[in-house]
């Protein structure tokens, strides 16, 4: 059975979301954290992970993660330490979801 081109199989899904993993500064993402469609990942969780879950619309983990608090949408609280501090963050689109993860180490991505 050949896969749809939209609907790839899921280690081409994880393959490409990995390569559209990228850093992001916090005043590239502001815009769509006004959209409301910013999601924080925890430092500790696997951002591609995260981000096939939620293409494949594993409800039941998502809902767990949500729970747990290591995935949240992004908060008024979030958007002003960001914005003092002007962290490096790495970034994935699920769509509708833009995917963040703060970068501990800033010098990596350069």
């Amino acid at each position: 059975m050949n896969q749809k081109k939209d609907n790839p199989a899921p280690e081409e899904l994880i393959v490409k979301l990995n390569n559209e993993t990228a850093p992001i500064e916090w005043s590239e993402l502001t815009k769509h954290f006004a959209r409301g469609v910013l999601i924080h990942v925890d430092t500790g969780m696997d951002l591609v992970g995260v981000a096939h879950t939620m293409a494949t619309d594993n409800k039941e983990q998502i809902e767990s993660w949500l729970k747990e608090g290591t995935i949240r949408r992004a908060s008024d609280d979030d958007a002003r330490d960001w914005t003092k501090r002007e962290p490096l963050f790495w970034c994935v689109v699920a769509a509708p979801w833009i995917l963040v993860q703060e970068k501990q180490d800033p010098a990596s991505l350069h």
